[in-house]
């Protein structure tokens, strides 16, 4: 499993992939541009106050305040765009490391849509489930592991699956490995954990969540012959 996530960590920076990173990147940080503008504004249009200094200060705790929201909201919103473009990565991985594999099906358009909002909407829970226990003390970045490393493990490693076999079977599959897919998620968890390396996130994820499919599969009888129809 370590092999494959230091496989993945040397590929997230390849060429193939910077193009999809920098896409992402751009639609993160507009969305984000967005949500700053938009908090800035309601504070200068809805709320008077009697002094200029308290305007000022005002406006300082806004932008404090949105400077913490917006780390909040990189995780779900890189993962929204990133969701749009995990075929592309896949399609990369496989026909690099892969090439003599039968390649993996993208799911189709309506599955992919519902897939990429539930696994947005799996993160923004996740993170406000774990953003509520960082004010019980002992157990807050306790939790921040084992909650991100559940749902991320889960998710990525099903879309890695349901390329190669049906939706049902995939999630049998990955409940059959659910140690090792947690164990996955982990390590998926330890890098949102990190400012900056968070935003490749989902691009890291896909690929080593991808090399643990293969790793696993390969392992179970009759791997070749999986059914790839969906």
């Amino acid at each position: 499993m370590f092999q494959a996530a230091s496989r993945a960590m040397s590929q997230v920076f390849e060429p193939p992939f910077r193009s999809i990173f920098w896409k992402m990147l751009g639609f993160t940080l507009g969305v984000l541009l967005v949500v700053w503008i938009t908090l800035q504004g309601l504070v200068v249009n809805f709320v008077e106050l009697p002094y200029g200094w308290m305007d000022t200060a005002l406006s300082i705790l806004t932008g404090i305040g949105a400077i913490f929201a917006l780390g909040f909201l990189i995780a779900p919103i890189s993962a929204l765009f990133a969701g749009l473009f995990q075929d592309d990565i896949a399609d990369i991985v496989e026909a690099h490391d892969y090439p003599g594999d039968r390649p993996g099906r993208a799911l189709p358009f309506a599955q992919s849509i519902g897939q990429t909002i539930k696994f947005t909407g799996v993160v923004i829970l996740g993170n406000i489930f774990a953003l509520l226990l960082l004010l019980v003390p002992g157990i807050n970045l306790i939790a921040f592991f084992l909650v991100n490393g559940y749902l991320l493990g889960r998710e990525f490693f099903e879309f890695a699956a349901m390329r190669f076999m049906p939706p049902a079977e995939a999630k049998a599959f990955r409940k059959a490995r659910s140690g090792t897919v947690f164990l996955g998620g982990l390590v998926i968890a330890g890098l949102l954990a990190v400012p900056i390396l968070n935003l490749v996130t989902p691009i890291f994820a896909t690929i080593f969540m991808l090399h643990l499919f293969k790793m696993l599969a390969a392992k179970q009888p009759g791997y070749s012959s999986i059914d790839q129809t969906n």
